[in-house]
């Protein structure tokens, strides 16, 4: 089997491996990668939820995460470090969830027939979204357009300095500063020892 293969081989064997213990925790898997950093390997793991995710809620999936990696040994015996972190307003929107989450938001978003729009998502059910356009003049708004999933393509939700009706939306600082999602890591000589240390 080829380097490339095997590692595809490996993210898949950690999605399912580390799935159900996220799941269990009443969180999504958004993204599981394994990469050479160094002389250790480097696990990253991206984790969502229907409310959001705290660095309270990153510290409790890395530690459900280390011990599930302990008990199988999945990683084998390299040093490796674990990085869980939330997806942050740069994840694409390619889930049904991904928009639910996004509600409120300003959005633009790729049309699956060519083309894309921009508007604010203002409703989303299990068939689609319905879009508020731009009005005419600035700070109006415009017609709202429904569309199925099928119809879109990526979605991508875009930064507002102040978003009508948000107490808690990113600041300029904020942004300037890269301080937009957390990450909790950790690492160990033969999986990860009990040294934790948060950052955001």
């Amino acid at each position: 089997m080829s380097p490339a293969a095997r590692a595809r081989l490996d993210g898949a064997k950690l999605r399912a491996q580390l799935e159900p213990v996220v799941a269990a925790l009443g969180y999504d898997l958004e993204d599981v990668t394994a990469r050479r950093a160094g002389s250790r390997q480097l696990l990253q793991v991206v984790v969502d939820g229907d409310g959001g995710i705290s660095l309270d809620d990153i510290a409790e999936v890395s530690q459900a995460v280390s011990a599930a990696l302990d008990e199988t040994n999945v990683m084998g015996e390299e040093p490796y470090d674990l990085e869980v972190s939330s997806p942050g307003v740069g994840r694409p929107l390619t889930l049904p969830r991904h928009w639910r989450r996004a509600a409120g938001r300003l959005v633009q978003v790729q049309l699956a027939a060519g083309g894309e729009l921009t508007g604010r998502i203002v409703e989303v059910d299990d068939e689609g979204v319905t879009l508020e356009l731009p009005g005419k003049k600035p700070g109006t708004a415009g017609e709202r357009r429904r569309l199925a999933f099928g119809e879109l393509g990526r979605g991508k939700v875009q930064v507002e300095f102040n978003r009508p009706g948000a107490k808690d939306d990113l600041d300029e600082e904020d942004v300037a500063e890269g301080d937009v999602d957390g990450a909790a890591t950790e690492g160990g000589d033969d999986g990860v020892d009990d040294d934790e240390d948060e950052q955001s």
